[in-house]
C-alpha cells in the first residue's frame, strides 16, 4: 500500500514538474521575440547618443565586428558598431572598461571617427558613489559630453589628464578617481581605433547582411 502511494506521488510530482517545464518554456518562446525588440530599442537608444544620425547612412545596429582586446581591458568578446556613409567608414562604437573606478570596473560606451576624434561617450555601468562618481551619468551632469571633438595624439598626451594633474578635463570634487580613469579609457579606445580602423571595417560583419 506504501509503495503504491509513493509511486502515485512521484507520478503526480512528475506530471507537476514536466508541466511547469512546459509552462516556462511556452512564457520564453512567447516572450522571446518582445525581449529581443526590447534590447534592440535599448542598443539603438544608446548609439543614438554617442553619434548622430546624420553621421553615417547604414543601418548602425545590423553592422558589427567583434573584438577581445586586453588594451581595452575586456573580459570577454565584445561588439564594434561601424558607421558609414554612403559605403565609406566614418566611425566605431565600442565598448571599452576603466577597471581602476573608485568602486570598481567602469563600461564605457565610445563613438571615434575613424581619425581618432571623439564623437560622443556614454558611461554605461558603474559602481560608482552616488552623489559623487555618478557624475559621471549624463542624467546626472554633462562632464561626459567633455570628451566630444577631443583627439589624443598618443598615449603620453598630458592633455588627457584631470586639471589638477595638469590636463584639460575638469575632475568631480571629492571623487577624482572616477574621471581619471574614465579619461585613460576613452583616450585609449581613441588610439585603438586609430590604430585599428582598417582592420575593424574590413573584418566579416557579424550582426547582418553588408549594409553599407
Amino acid at each position: 500500500m506504501l509503495t503504491k502511494s509513493i509511486s502515485k506521488n512521484s507520478l503526480i510530482l512528475g506530471a507537476f514538474a514536466i508541466a511547469s517545464t512546459a509552462l516556462v518554456t511556452l512564457t520564453y518562446i512567447l516572450t522571446k521575440p518582445a525581449i529581443e525588440q526590447n534590447k534592440q530599442q535599448k542598443l539603438m537608444t544608446t548609439l543614438s547618443q554617442v553619434i548622430d544620425g546624420n553621421e553615417y547612412t547604414n543601418t548602425l545596429y545590423l553592422d558589427c565586428t567583434e573584438i577581445a582586446e586586453d588594451y581595452l581591458n575586456h573580459s570577454a568578446p565584445t561588439k564594434v558598431y561601424r558607421a558609414k556613409k554612403d559605403g565609406k567608414p566614418v566611425a566605431v562604437v565600442l565598448q571599452s572598461t576603466a577597471p581602476d573606478g573608485y568602486s570598481g570596473n567602469i563600461e564605457i560606451l565610445s563613438a571615434i571617427y575613424i581619425d581618432g576624434t571623439i564623437a560622443g561617450v556614454r558611461v554605461i555601468e558603474h559602481k560608482e558613489t552616488p552623489g559623487l562618481g555618478d557624475k559621471v551619468e549624463i542624467r546626472r551632469s554633462d562632464w561626459i559630453k567633455s570628451f566630444n571633438g577631443k583627439r589624443p595624439t598618443s598615449i603620453k598626451d598630458t592633455t588627457w589628464a584631470v586639471k589638477k594633474d595638469g590636463g584639460e578635463f575638469d575632475a568631480f570634487t571629492g571623487a577624482t578617481i572616477t574621471p581619471r580613469a574614465i579619461i585613460s579609457a576613452v583616450k585609449r579606445a581613441s588610439l585603438y581605433t586609430q590604430n585599428q580602423h582598417q582592420d575593424l571595417f574590413n573584418n566579416a560583419n557579424l550582426c547582418g547582411v553588408n549594409n553599407d
